[in-house]
């Protein structure tokens, strides 16, 4: 009777928990079972290591062998325990050394042939290994993604017979390296919008900040193109922001672009995307699109024209920066720390308000079409912008262009700076006690944020957004206190919401 314990790693969600291959060889008739809630992937797993280990010279044991995935209660999926059962079965049977499987852990599947090949969530999987102190091996495909962990000693293996080489000391694994990569081309500039100067202040406040923002106005005005210009203006990600993106990215089954995962991710899915594909889920959960926004921006366009439904699910997530996916066998929680930034027209045609005339849409139909979006999702959103149709002199191309994203951005660092140095963290996300601790206002200019709220009818939530708002205009003002000038601007960006509820009554 023989025993042999080897470490791999399980994907649940963005997280990478230990699971011990414990494989048991014992007399009676052949036969593998694999115990320890399998799923059909890690079940089939038996005739994919018995043709790996016969494709490479070894001797599958004609002995009853019994693998053990534990925790028993942990559901098990994919091939990523192949390699890890492979080894084990060999170091049962006397055929490789027990005490070389020390302080490793394996991640990978095994072809007939004994190749191995990549699979998902092997970034979350290497932080975990470097972790627990030990060194990983994976497969020449997940390689560069498992090097992004620099907390973790990560060897390639090929095949099965030169991990086995590897592992008795006959020969030397590779390390897992980046690639060499050219640098990603520049983002889209700021200096390509023309005018819109108000919609341009309020990209800079929303990037100061971390706060969300509404763009609303006709067709061709510029909104997805003020939107594409954020991630540009945002300082870097630390590392700890750029492996905690690139882990959900991993973990998604989409793939990793290694020349792109030091910079803020921006996702535009289609008004058409389901609540499924927004905030993740499915059989074994997958993050969404918020959840691959993390640290980065999300945008939605034609917000209008999305079902109810997926837009009522972003309201938790607003307010955590998390999402909880629940399933009958599994439990998620995937990070969902995102900016929103939407666009919408004013109406059906698009031309509600336009000086122009154009507008073919009557009060119900407008009042219809606005009333899709619910007042707690807008109330969610702090800053409210118009943005008006360009005459034809500010579309001219030859015109002197506008403020670059580096000089908004030096603005913005700054304004986090002072963020940071304060309590920690952006305004956009301080709770209510920070609120009140944070942005303070003179009596005369609480009473200005009274007789707002009243004739706006704003709720408490949207009274803490402006005050969060108003603190972040005066970082970029470099401002210790909140001045008039600061407040009243913030509360002009609550207009439009309470212009949302007349036409809604």
């Amino acid at each position: 009777m023989s025993l042999a314990i080897v470490h791999s790693r399980a994907r649940v969600g963005v997280r990478a928990p230990e699971v011990r291959v414990e494989v048991h060889l014992a007399g009676g008739l052949p036969s593998m079972s694999i115990v320890g809630l399998p799923e059909a992937a890690v079940r089939e797993a038996k005739d994919r290591v018995r043709a790996a280990l016969q494709c490479a010279q070894f001797e599958f044991p004609a002995r009853r062998i019994t693998v053990n995935l534990a925790p028993a209660d942990l559901p098990k999926d994919g091939g990523r325990y192949d390699l890890a059962i492979a080894l084990g079965i060999l170091a049962a049977s006397g055929q490789l050394p027990v005490e070389a499987l020390a302080g490793w852990e394996f991640v990978g599947e095994l072809a007939l042939t004994g190749e191995l090949r990549p699979v998902d969530g092997v970034l979350a999987a290497a932080l975990a290994a470097g972790a627990a102190g030990r060194r990983l091996l994976v497969a020449p495909g997940n390689a560069a993604e498992a090097a992004l962990a620099s907390t973790v000693d990560v060897r390639v293996g090929r095949t099965l017979l030169e991990v086995c080489a590897a592992l008795e000391g006959r020969a030397q694994l590779p390390r897992g390296e980046l690639p060499a990569t050219d640098p990603p081309p520049p983002g889209p500039d700021l200096a390509d919008v023309r005018g819109q100067a108000q919609a341009r202040r309020a990209l800079e406040i929303a990037a100061a900040g971390g706060h969300h923002l509404l763009l609303v106005g006709p067709p061709g005005s510029g909104k997805t193109l003020l939107a594409s210009r954020l991630p540009g203006i945002l300082p870097e990600p630390t590392d700890a922001e750029a492996l905690e993106a690139a882990s959900i990215a991993s973990a998604s089954g989409r793939g990793l672009d290694l020349a792109r995962w030091r910079q803020r991710p921006f996702r535009a899915p289609h008004h058409t995307a389901s609540a499924v594909a927004l905030v993740g889920g499915g059989t074994d959960p997958r993050p969404g699109e918020i959840s691959l926004a993390h640290h980065g921006v999300l945008f939605l366009d034609e917000l209008p024209e999305w079902s109810r439904h997926a837009l009522e699910v972003l309201r938790e997530p607003l307010e955590s920066g998390s999402v909880n996916i629940s399933r009958a066998a599994r439990h998620c929680e995937f990070p969902a720390r995102f900016q929103l930034v939407a666009a919408m027209n004013p109406c059906p045609c698009g031309w509600a308000g336009d000086p122009s005339g154009r507008c073919l849409c009557n009060e119900e139909m407008i009042r219809r079409y606005r009333a899709r979006i619910s007042g707690p999702l807008l109330e969610r959103i702090d800053l409210h912008v118009e943005v008006p149709r360009l005459p034809p002199n500010a579309l001219r191309t030859d015109g002197t262009p506008g403020e670059s994203s580096a000089d908004v951005r030096a603005r913005v660092l700054a304004a986090r700076a002072r963020q940071q140095a304060r309590c920690g963290q952006t305004n956009a996300h301080l709770d209510q006690a920070q609120t009140n601790a944070f942005c303070r206002l003179t009596p005369r200019d609480g009473a200005l944020l009274e007789r707002a709220v009243e004739a706006l009818q704003l709720s408490a939530r949207s009274l803490h957004r402006i005050l969060r708002v108003a603190r972040t205009i005066a970082d970029l003002a470099g401002s210790d206190a909140i001045e008039t000038p600061h407040l009243t601007e913030a509360i002009g960006y609550r207009r439009l919401e309470r212009g949302r509820d007349r036409a809604a009554a």
